[in-house]
């Protein structure tokens, strides 16, 4: 028989959960990028040597808006203004997959130990990947695009706390359906699906379950917000924490929506190996935490 309270309580608890951390990350976030604005990331680039330029790029790129409707024309407006192009890529990977909410998040429902291991994870992989993109010359396979910025002091004129508090509200109330979807299939997988079964399609004993979870998450575009409460209760359940995880970077690494936008700003040799290194970057870091956890 199925527990349809032990369903409701679970929903309601990881709901009420995910929307107050989201809120108040969300707020954070907001009170950061006020200082660390896109003129301020073109001029960090800009300083420096190759090495602290990648390294800069990457921590920028955590401190930015977690979603690629608007990454990606922050970097269509650094990459147009000047701003040198590897350290660029190191931004445009680390923003999807360092942002504060998934690492918050992964922490709550995951741990430290598998978080901490994200994170460094991921910050080698964003300074790798600028690395070798600018090695293999693959600026020469940009798109012509050109920012055109509007002028305004509008914002300005407002506290920053109230920018802080409208931004936490912009951000929050986009993804309450994906929310709501994500805690209602974690729920459901929670208390109705058998434990039995996720083991036996993607168990600690099926190690290909990784790379498949990876090229699964790409097409899917399962956003971060849905992605968290379904990863916890796919790992209650027996998945691999290597495939989850597989499955959570290639998702919001390189979601569709994302690839869709970067067409406009990347020919297909360079977008083709943007989604090829969060595939590998995906598959590699889900093994290593297979074979340490």
């Amino acid at each position: 028989m199925l527990d349809w309270m032990g369903f409701i309580r679970n929903f309601s608890v990881m709901f009420l959960e995910l929307t107050a951390l989201f809120i108040v990350i969300s707020f954070l976030v907001s009170l950061l990028q006020q200082v660390v604005t896109e003129e301020k990331i073109k001029g960090i680039l800009q300083k420096g040597n190759k090495a602290t330029g990648y390294i800069s790029g990457t921590i920028l790129g955590a401190l930015t808006p977690f979603c690629s409707c608007s990454t990606i024309p922050i970097l269509a407006g650094l990459l147009s203004s000047g701003a040198p192009f590897g350290p660029s890529i190191s931004f445009l990977i680390s923003s999807p997959l360092l942002n504060p909410v998934i690492v918050i998040l992964l922490w709550k429902l995951l741990g430290f130990k598998i978080t901490a291991f994200y994170v460094i994870a991921m910050f080698i992989f964003a300074v790798l990947a600028g690395v070798t993109f600018n090695a293999l010359d693959l600026e020469k396979h940009l798109r012509n695009v050109r920012i055109r910025r509007s002028q305004s002091g509008k914002e300005q004129k407002e506290s920053k706390w109230i920018i802080a508090l409208k931004d936490a509200w912009n951000f929050f109330y986009p993804v309450l359906p994906y929310l709501l979807i994500g805690v209602l299939i974690g729920a459901a997988i929670h208390d109705f699906i058998p434990k039995e079964f996720i083991t036996s399609v993607a168990g600690d004993n099926h190690p290909f379950a990784i790379p498949v979870a990876a090229i699964i998450g790409i097409p899917m575009y399962i956003r971060v917000e849905t992605m968290i409460p379904i990863s916890e209760a796919l790992v209650s359940k027996g998945m691999s924490m290597g495939a989850v995880i597989a499955l959570i970077i290639g998702g919001a690494g390189a979601s569709l929506p994302e690839v869709l936008l970067l067409n406009k700003l990347f020919k297909p040799r360079l977008l083709t190996a943007f989604i090829v290194a969060i595939l590998l970057g995906a598959i590699v870091t889900g093994y290593i935490l297979y074979f340490i956890f």
